[in-house]
């Protein structure tokens, strides 16, 4: 059972708690993101039990994709913070082939999916970034943050193609703006 005490100035409330506040709230981005935060931190906080870790990561990945818009920039935070906290629960809790969330092959797949290029596309792309419109510019930022977590999640893909594609994004990233 969780302790009520206070932490980081943040109210502590049961897990119950604050799904059923995430249930009610409504679309104020605001108070979505205070939950997203709440959920996030206790995801995070190394003296809970994995299980429990897990339900509030969930938590934070259900709110993080409900609180975002359909623009660009909206998306590509949301899939940013998804994939992110995805690889770092696996990083601290290990990865759960039996649960996609918690599977380092279905991340970097979401991964390569989000980016919609190609590596050597991304590649060609950012030469002369510099000189290319703003809106290509932000798609290419928009890869360079989405494909971050390549950096942690290497370490545990299994050898073969999907980890050789990680490893390539991961020397396009640094010309990446």
């Amino acid at each position: 059972m969780e302790s009520r005490a206070s932490t980081d100035g943040w109210s502590r409330h049961s897990f119950e708690e604050v799904r059923e506040w995430a249930d009610r709230a409504g679309v104020d981005g605001a108070e979505m993101e205070h939950i997203r935060v709440v959920a996030l931190s206790r995801a995070n906080d190394q003296r809970l039990p994995a299980e429990l870790r897990k339900q509030w990561a969930k938590l934070s990945l259900q709110v993080n994709a409900r609180m975002h818009g359909d623009g660009p920039w909206d998306q590509a935070r949301m899939a940013a913070h998804n994939f992110w906290l995805r690889t770092r629960m696996i990083e601290d809790l290990g990865p759960d082939p039996a649960d996609s969330d918690w599977d380092a092959a279905a991340i970097a797949s979401g991964i390569v999916n989000a980016v919609v290029l190609t590596p050597q596309q991304a590649r060609g792309q950012s030469v002369r970034w510099q000189d290319q419109p703003s809106e290509q510019i932000g798609h290419l930022r928009r890869i360079k943050n989405i494909t971050a977590p390549f950096e942690r999640l290497q370490y545990h893909l299994q050898p073969g193609p999907l980890r050789d594609l990680a490893l390539e994004w991961l020397s396009v990233r640094k010309h990446l703006p």
